[in-house]
């Protein structure tokens, strides 16, 4: 079994097919997808291939550290992930081709007009063993 993460991205992925902003979708249009992700998660638990998933909120920073002392760092001049992303779904699958193929049937949850939006999903493998470095 191998592990890879599903992003939703608010922005920053190629257009989806139907690129109509959640804010602009009727609640029953926002309800039926919801409802097409808790799905789909729930025939992934049946079959051991689900691991979590969560939405975002859109509220969110970038944090660093600024040395021993000091209070972190907030926000920069760069997009930050409360732009970007809206979610994901971690997956734990047999193949790399299972991943993909969960990936578009994801991608084809409805939107406006309860047609599939056809969103990017960036798809991600798990780290599993630390690169070896050699010299």
């Amino acid at each position: 079994m191998a592990k890879y993460l599903l992003l939703k991205h608010y922005r920053g992925a190629p257009d989806a097919v139907n690129n109509i902003p959640m804010d602009q979708w009727t609640p029953a249009e926002i309800s039926d997808h919801i409802k097409y992700m808790q799905d789909f998660a729930a025939r992934l638990e049946q079959t051991g291939e689900f691991v979590d998933a969560q939405a975002l909120a859109p509220e969110g920073m970038f944090v660093r550290f600024d040395g021993e002392g000091r209070p972190p760092v907030t926000d920069g001049p760069f997009a930050e992930t409360k732009d970007l992303i809206a979610g994901w779904m971690a997956i734990d699958v047999e193949s790399h081709e299972r991943a993909v193929e969960l990936a578009g049937e994801l991608s084809a949850a409805p939107g406006a007009g309860g047609r599939p939006i056809h969103e990017w999903l960036e798809l991600r493998p798990f780290m599993t063993e630390p690169p070896t470095i050699s010299e």
